[in-house]
């Protein structure tokens, strides 16, 4: 397959990335060793606070994705939990990425990716609470229920006026045992909840550090649409991503790869840096929030600050 990759940016955009180097772990893994991860965040600047949510993991052996957390701080570093959700209470047998968003009536909706049991499919269903610390006993909506032929989980979900926006991992399901596989479809709507398909957004093309999977992880700016996206090489790098940097093409909706190389990673272990929010901030400054892998295996939350 003949690359359409760009070449490397060298806009301030470029710089403006998460970085291993000079970040600050905010939520420990929960143990120490490969399997054991805090991360996967999502988070969004509201009320003078910023607000995250993460999913915390354990081994394969000792029950994986086990409850996802919404946690409060107001220097962006030291957290407070106010709510936990447990993937019991939705018949789950793991949580992955969620997602965070503040509603336009003050309300607050978290986006939660489910795994089957037995299986490996996922769904994504959104929960909606007056306020972050009513998440727990909130109104519970499915709101992609995946197919026999595809598993929908990390969903990227902004709200931008009335409109709203989402990019969904997708995971075909059709080949056993390569379940891994992975790209993103671009959806929107205009209530969050009923969701519209409106293509391919990013898949990989049979080369190079991503040819395995693509999964968007945050929208750095929507106008030119530019991504951070989680990329592997191989099966045996699922779980081991690295952040790649991704902008639009000509139709506005497709994203191409731009160069051929990660622009974050871990100098750690499995080396992953993944799952990476950007959140905007109004002194123009940007916080980043990502997991990432430390020496013994484990990844932790971690933040970054890049200056306006």
């Amino acid at each position: 397959m003949t690359s359409r990759r760009l070449p490397r940016m060298t806009s301030t955009l470029e710089c403006l990335l998460p970085c291993f180097e000079d970040a600050t772990v905010v939520v420990p893994a929960p143990a120490a060793g490969p399997g054991n991860w805090a991360g996967a965040p999502a988070a969004v600047w509201a009320d003078d606070a910023f607000w995250l949510a993460y999913r915390v993991r354990r081994p394969l052996s000792s029950g994986r994705g086990v409850s996802t957390v919404v946690a409060r701080s107001f220097d962006g570093v030291a957290f407070e939990p106010v709510a936990e959700l447990h993937r019991e209470a939705f018949g789950a047998d793991s949580f992955e990425r969620p997602a965070l968003v503040r509603l336009a009536d003050g309300g607050w909706r978290l986006y939660l990716s489910c795994a089957t049991p037995d299986s490996k499919h996922w769904w994504v269903e959104a929960v909606d609470a007056a306020t972050p610390f009513e998440l727990e006993t909130g109104r519970r909506t499915v709101v992609l229920p995946g197919s026999r032929r595809v598993g929908v989980k990390d969903p990227v979900v902004i709200r931008d006026g009335e409109a709203w926006h989402l990019w969904l991992c997708c995971h075909p399901l059709d080949v056993p045992n390569a379940e891994d596989r992975m790209s993103t479809r671009y959806l929107t709507s205009t209530d969050g909840l009923s969701w519209q398909d409106r293509g391919v957004a990013l898949e990989p093309d049979g080369s190079g550090w991503d040819a395995r999977g693509t999964r968007v992880t945050t929208v750095l700016s929507l106008r030119p649409l530019t991504v951070l996206y989680d990329g592997r090489a191989d099966a045996a790098s699922n779980w081991f991503e690295r952040t790649g940097l991704a902008t639009a093409a000509a139709d506005g909706v497709r994203l191409e790869p731009a160069g051929d190389s990660p622009v974050a990673s871990s100098p750690e272990s499995d080396g992953s840096l993944r799952y990476a929010t950007a959140v905007p901030l109004p002194d123009g400054s940007t916080r980043f929030y990502f997991e990432a892998a430390r020496p013994d295996g484990a990844h932790d939350l971690m933040t970054s600050v890049r200056p306006a």
